[in-house]
Order: C-alpha cells, then structure tokens, then sequence
C-alpha cells in the first residue's frame, strides 16, 4: 500500500512562495518517486487574494490568516515564506508547532532572532524546522554543516552571503564607477531590499552567519553578537589600492571559535585576489567550511531567487517526506550552550586609507599613534596628492581591531587628519 501523501500549508504566495508551487505541480513524479510518497499543495495564504500570480492556485483552500492554515488539520508541514522576525510568521510558525505540524521556512531573520526558543518548542513537541533556504539560497550550506560534515570539529565558516553586496563590489571594480552610483543602479534594478541596510548594512548576512556559528559550534544563535559592519565607506579608491596589491574587497561572515570566546563577524575585508573568494563576481554566494578532518571545501551558488529559494526549500520537504528527521541546529536546542562572545578579534594585517594635511610631520604623527598602539607598519606611501591634502595608504602587520580602533581613535587629536580614515581587515583565507 502507497504511503499517504506529504500534505504542505504554505504561506506566503510571493516569488519564493511561487515558485514553490511551480516546483511541486511541475516535478510531481520526480519528487514521488524520490521521495517514496506524494508532495502535495493543501491550503495556501497570502495578503491579497485577488493579485495575478501567473501560477494555477484554484486547487489549494484559501485562508487569509496565516495562523489558521498553520491549524489545518489536513495539513503535515507548514511551510513559511512570508518574512519579518516578529509578527504573522513568528505567531504562525508558534501555532504550527502547537498544532503538531513540522515546519520548513526561508526566514533567515525569524530565526536569527527567535531560532532558539521556536526549536526547543518544536523538539519538545516531536516536531522538526528545516532552514536550508534561509542560509545562501540553492547552496546546501546547512545539510553539508549537519550531515556531510558531522564527524568534523569545525575550524571556522566563511562566506560571501549577500548576493547584492558582491554585485556593487565586483560592479565597481569591474566599471570603475562609485559606490554611490552603484548603489542607485542596483536598487533600480530590485536588487536591494524595501530597507537597503539590510543588505549594505550587513545584516542580511548577519543573520546567516550567525545560524551557520550556531550549528558549527554548538551553541545558541547570537545575532546580537554579530560584529556588523556594511560596504557604505568602500570607496572606488579602495577598490583599485586593493586590485593593486593582489587583492579584492569582499563584505565577508566569519565565525570561528576561539581561546576568547565565538568570534563573528560580518565585515568588508580584503581577501586574496586568486582565492575562490576572491574571485566570486555578481550576485553569487559563497560559503567556506574548515573542519579538522576535512579541510577547507567551498561550496559556490545563487544566494537568491526564484528557483533555486525554491529548490532548498523542497529539498527540506522531501528529507521530512523521507521520514529524516534532524533536530533544527544538528543537536538537541536543550543542549546547546549561550555561547560567550569573543572579546578581541583574530589579529589580522589592516589596510588603512587616510587623508592627512600636506604639511612636515603629519605622516610621523600618524605613525606615532600606530606604535603606541602597538601597531607596526609594514608598507606606507602617499598617492595623488590633491592640493593641500595628502592621500595616505597604509598596511599594518597583524594587529587586533581594539588596537586599530585604538589607534585611529587617537589619528584625531593630532590635527593633520582630513575627514575620517578607513580601515579594513586583511583576512587570511
């Protein structure tokens, strides 16, 4: 006798929602017979009924509410695809729970916000939430993290996760054009979010990185110990010095734990221009893993879109149709401990990039507030002088941020300093 069909409740009827529809009519065999039982649409909800959707909805029951789909009782997964940390996909997701339904969600910020509380309900009640899509889009970062890699302690996870950060960074290498001009021409181009920080800013991939450490390390999802930093001081100058040096400037998530604590970090970083990383243009992800047996492997993918949102979120819905069931961060959520924040960061080399006074001395003040910071230089030169100014490009040998910050916060009381100095992290991949 067959097994009865896996039964989905899906809210959210935007791209991502669609095109799991799309999926689900289009691949029906495919996923039967990989599977071992029917995937089937049951009920969908959206905000407007009346919108064109270009997808054949008429055989799924409507519900306006979000939270009494998550109630059906001819429902097994409640698949949500709404977005928004708080509100109708927080009170939803809860209800699915309470009502005994797994759950398969794309919102990375739900979780990086409310992550450990919605497991420790889920596992206590039997059920399971899978996020594959919620982390790099298509690339099967969180399956690789707790199964392919689970004999591995792991080192540090690295990556490229904000697919519109990388395309105004390789734009403006590539075209020689501003950040500023870059920036109109890819929120022109939808390629940035309602709220634009949220992708410049770093907190897009903030919020991946930090369910990435949480699996990773074992412990419970500190977003709030996220250092965050966006791409808005990346000039076109930086970018050229960077090129220069055999380098490229990447907005870069690094979690790694440390004798201090969990260090995580989200930050534009120089990378080496010949490193998978480092040669990752447009909007492509990119996540490195390091485990103790295995290595550094690379996984490279769409972080977005339509299709390949879809294809995770499918991808966690036939592991439930399987009967694999993984508790959310790849150990029981009870068990996983308050992490304790990294202090310090790794010492790493800096880039500095300032504006001093063209006048005897200035250069030395600058490099009398780097040792006494106990920074030492290791390449300085002045370029393009413009008038009375003079631009100053300097790298440090390995210093941690405090000292940087330390340091630059000094560059001020000397006097010689035009408008605010750049530093970016010189990470060692």
């Amino acid at each position: 006798m067959p097994a009865a069909p896996l039964r989905l409740g899906l809210a959210g009827l935007g791209t991502v929602g669609i095109g799991v529809v799309r999926i689900v009519q289009t691949h029906a065999d495919l996923i039967a017979a990989r599977a071992g039982r029917r995937v089937e649409i049951v009920a969908v909800s959206a905000r407007d009924r009346t919108r064109n959707r270009d997808a054949d909805l008429s055989g799924y029951a409507w519900e306006d509410d979000p939270v009494r789909l998550a109630g059906r009782d001819d429902i097994d997964v409640f698949v949500e695809v709404m977005g928004g940390h708080d509100g109708p996909a927080k009170s939803a997701t809860e209800a699915a729970i309470a009502a005994g339904k797994d759950i398969v969600t794309a919102n990375k910020a739900l979780l990086a916000h409310h992550g450990q509380s919605l497991a420790e309900q889920a596992e206590a009640s039997g059920r399971v939430i899978r996020f594959e899509a919620a982390v790099a889009g298509g690339i099967p970062v969180i399956k690789t993290l707790t199964e392919g890699l689970a004999g591995n302690a792991m080192r540090r996870v690295m990556g490229v996760m904000n697919g519109s950060c990388n395309y105004i960074l390789t734009r403006m290498q590539a075209a020689g054009l501003s950040y500023e001009t870059v920036f109109e021409e890819a929120r022109q181009l939808g390629y940035l979010e309602a709220d634009p920080n949220l992708d410049v800013g770093g907190i897009d991939a903030g919020h991946k990185l930090s369910l990435l450490a949480a699996i990773a390390f074992g412990t419970r999802v500190s977003f709030d110990a996220v250092q965050l930093e966006g791409i808005g001081s990346v000039s076109i100058d930086d970018i050229r010095h960077a090129g220069d040096m055999g380098y490229r400037i990447k907005l870069l998530g690094v979690a790694q734990m440390t004798g201090r604590g969990l260090e995580q970090r989200m930050t534009p970083c120089l990378v080496p221009a010949d490193h998978p990383l480092g040669q990752l243009e447009g909007g492509t992800n990119m996540v490195v893993l390091e485990g103790d047996s295995v290595g550094q492997i690379v996984l490279r993918g769409p972080g977005a879109g339509q299709g390949p949102t879809a294809s995770a979120i499918m991808a966690d819905v036939i592991d439930i149709a399987r009967g694999i069931r993984l508790p959310t961060f790849g150990r029981p959520a009870a068990t996983l401990a308050a992490p304790v924040a990294a202090a310090t960061g790794t010492a790493a080399p800096y880039y500095l990039r300032m504006t001093l006074v063209d006048k005897p001395g200035a250069l030395a003040k600058i490099a009398t507030c780097l040792g006494e910071a106990g920074i030492s230089i290791d390449r300085m030169r002045q370029y393009g002088h413009q008038g009375a100014q003079a631009p100053v490009l300097i790298v440090t040998h390995k210093a941690t941020s405090d000292d940087i910050a330390h340091a630059m916060g000094r560059f001020a009381a000397t006097g010689v300093l035009v408008g605010s100095p750049v530093a970016l992290r010189i990470e060692e991949v």
